[in-house]
């Protein structure tokens, strides 16, 4: 069981590593709307999803003015400038990749107010694009186009031609997962869940059950202890009997005999109180002195599921101390055989005369 659960538990943080490092290596794309009037003052409407979101840049929407860099179209450099008409009005940098870093383009166009930025490919690489990494250049929505859409913009935007753009936020992609991977990543987290709380309720429930298994073998023995225990010889202390002349203890309470007393004789011939013994015996089911186990010493069979169905007519206990012979008590004084052979004999020769003064 413990290395089931070790499996589950590194199976869980696999899944969560895995999931940290799949969002980091997740991108964004970024819709791009354009809208601008042409020569026959038509309004054109373009849109397409052909923007990448920076890595260091919020995923967010934008919108305005597209203007260009004065002098250098690589927007370079802290003095860069983007002077236009309609300061109050946002707008957004349109700059060419190339001589500098994209932070230090970004961070040009930020410095004078620009609303995003947007950096188109460098020459010969169609309408690819790649996912720009500015570090030093965050707060600002920065996109990436191709070079063939993002130098048709800047035509446009020379030959005097207000370009309206709108950045819109398009689907979570990676270079190993679909744009499902969200969905993947719940169900597999949720599968993991499950497995692992129905393993731990697997294993409450396997442990109720064992506990309920072991009260239930408890409560079956203390009731054999209870037949057990009324197969015992029992009698009452008289004046004048050794136990009661004698230094002898009872080893549960630690008290002296009293003539009166009720006392109980194990199988192994060790006297005890009967107050004092039979709820030990009920529990431990063993003599306090030497453990003879009084169920096994009468016969009782633990796992046996008919359980004195049919009890024996007879059992003879014979415990051995010094080579002799010291006790033989028969279970079931119902059988036909001589009541002579049914005596009982103990070390106590107090205690057989008195048996044998209640026979007469």
């Amino acid at each position: 069981m413990g290395k089931s659960q070790n499996s589950l538990l590194l199976l869980f943080l696999c899944l969560s590593a895995l999931a940290h490092r799949s969002a980091a290596m997740v991108y964004w794309t970024a819709v791009v709307e354009l809208s601008y009037d042409d020569s026959n003052n038509e309004t054109v409407e373009k849109y397409c999803e052909c923007g990448l979101y920076g890595r260091n840049s919020p995923v967010d929407k934008a919108s305005g003015v597209v203007v260009l860099p004065r002098g250098d179209p690589k927007g370079c450099g802290p003095e860069t400038d983007y002077s236009r008409n309609f300061s109050s009005s946002p707008w957004i940098a349109l700059v060419k990749r190339g001589n500098c870093t994209f932070s230090e383009k970004i961070n040009a166009a930020k410095r004078q107010g620009a609303a995003a930025v947007v950096v188109y490919n460098v020459d010969s690489s169609g309408n690819g694009t790649t996912q720009m990494s500015h570090s030093d250049a965050d707060g600002i929505v920065a996109i990436m186009i191709g070079n063939i859409q993002g130098t048709e913009i800047a035509c446009l935007v020379r030959n005097g031609t207000d370009v309206q753009m709108l950045i819109d936020v398009g689907r979570p992609n990676g270079p190993w997962m679909d744009t499902y991977w969200l969905y993947f990543l719940s169900i597999a987290f949720f599968v993991v869940t499950a497995a692992s709380v129905a393993y731990f309720v697997f294993i409450s429930a396997n442990r109720l059950y064992s506990l309920g298994r072991h009260r239930r073998a408890e409560k079956k023995l203390k009731s054999e202890a209870k037949k057990a225990i009324g197969r015992l010889v029992v009698r009452t202390l008289k004046r004048g009997d050794e136990l009661t002349t004698s230094d002898a203890l009872c080893a549960v309470c630690i008290e002296s005999y009293k003539a009166g007393e009720v006392v109980t004789v194990l199988t192994c011939d060790h006297i005890f109180h009967k107050a004092c013994i039979e709820p030990w015996l009920l529990e431990r089911r063993t003599c306090p002195m030497c453990k003879c186990d009084i169920l096994k010493a009468l016969g009782v069979e633990e796992d046996t599921k008919d359980m004195y169905s049919s009890p024996p007519a007879e059992v003879t206990v014979i415990t051995v101390a010094g080579g002799d012979t010291m006790y033989e008590v028969p279970l079931n004084g119902s059988t036909g055989a001589d009541p002579e052979q049914h005596q009982h004999r103990y070390d106590n020769r107090a205690f057989e005369a008195d048996s044998e003064a209640a026979r007469g």
